[in-house]
């Protein structure tokens, strides 16, 4: 059985609707809600993570096709709508990465210098990096809205669509 990176991008791209719909529910104040103590500085507030996700998965894709970064800090993290359609870009070139990539480059280790790092690591890892980050990260989002008072929607895989199934409550 082979589970592939379609159907960790179809899972993300789930996630993300049903965390827009319940941002929208919640209302834009709850993207200043803190994203808790002993970080390492870059994300103050659960609009930092979200910008986050998007910025590091349009960042990559930016590395992998050798264009210059985008500076991100310019995508506001107090506005739901800005965050989800900054978002919606991202994953579009992202999509555009995987069907246009050289197919003979994909399995070529790169060394990437990325903050303080250098990493090295093929188009394929850092892809399938990109998708499991979004993932940790929406479970750290989630976890600091319940310890804030919030209840949120199930995500888990097994309940999403991707792949048929999914439950229902009795």
């Amino acid at each position: 059985m082979n589970l592939s990176l379609n159907h960790l991008l179809d899972y993300t791209e789930w996630q993300r609707k049903r965390w827009h719909d319940s941002l929208r529910n919640y209302g834009e104040p709850v993207l200043q809600i803190s994203a808790g103590p002993n970080g390492d500085g870059r994300f103050e507030v659960i609009g930092d993570l979200i910008r986050h996700i998007f910025s590091a998965e349009k960042r990559y894709v930016e590395r992998l096709s050798g264009r210059a970064l985008t500076d991100t800090a310019s995508i506001p993290n107090d506005k739901i709508e800005a965050l989800f359609e900054f978002g919606q870009q991202s994953r579009k070139e992202l999509r555009e990465l995987l069907e246009t990539f050289p197919a003979a480059q994909w399995d070529v280790p790169l060394e990437l210098k990325i903050l303080k790092f250098v990493v090295n690591a093929t188009p394929r890892k850092i892809v399938t990096h990109v998708v499991m980050h979004e993932i940790r990260h929406w479970a750290q989002i989630g976890t600091l809205l319940r310890l804030n008072g919030f209840t949120g929607d199930a995500q888990d895989f097994l309940g999403s669509p991707v792949m048929g199934g999914g439950w229902k409550i009795e």
